[in-house]
């Protein structure tokens, strides 16, 4: 089944950070986004992705432009828009985790693609919330 990327995935494939940690969690995001054809994005991780590399205060920020070009090369995946439908979801999925409301969309997104694994290192890894597994694809499995 599809995997739901959170935006830390496609900020973590672009980084150009000196530290071992951050380098082996680039080649990790690198080949995530090279190997799997079945990988699913929201416009919200997109958004985000925009606004956290581009912002100005950021060290190696992102010109608008290339900014815009890995966007455009991750169209290749498919996107799941922002609905009312995605809206009431992540409402709810608030209110039965606790999550922050950004944290909640992205769980209804993957939800509402029929994704098994939401991949981030933002979350409670190996929880399940409806049918969808949060996994940190940065630690080493158990």
């Amino acid at each position: 089944m599809a995997a739901f990327l959170d935006t830390n995935i496609l900020i973590y494939s672009i980084s150009d950070s000196a530290d071992p940690a951050e380098f082996l969690k680039k080649s990790l995001a690198v080949d995530l986004l090279q190997r799997r054809r079945d990988l699913v994005l929201s416009v919200q991780v997109l958004q985000e992705f925009y606004v956290q590399v581009t912002r100005s205060t950021r060290p190696g920020a992102l010109s608008h432009e290339l900014a815009c070009e890995f966007i455009e090369s991750w169209k290749r995946f498919r996107i799941v828009e922002t609905s009312i439908e995605l809206v009431d979801r992540a409402l709810a999925i608030r209110l039965e985790t606790g999550f922050q409301y950004w944290d909640s969309a992205i769980v209804a997104a993957a939800q509402l693609a029929g994704c098994d694994t939401l991949l981030t290192e933002d979350m409670q890894t190996g929880r399940v919330l409806d049918g969808v597994t949060i996994l940190n694809p940065f630690t080493p499995a158990p």
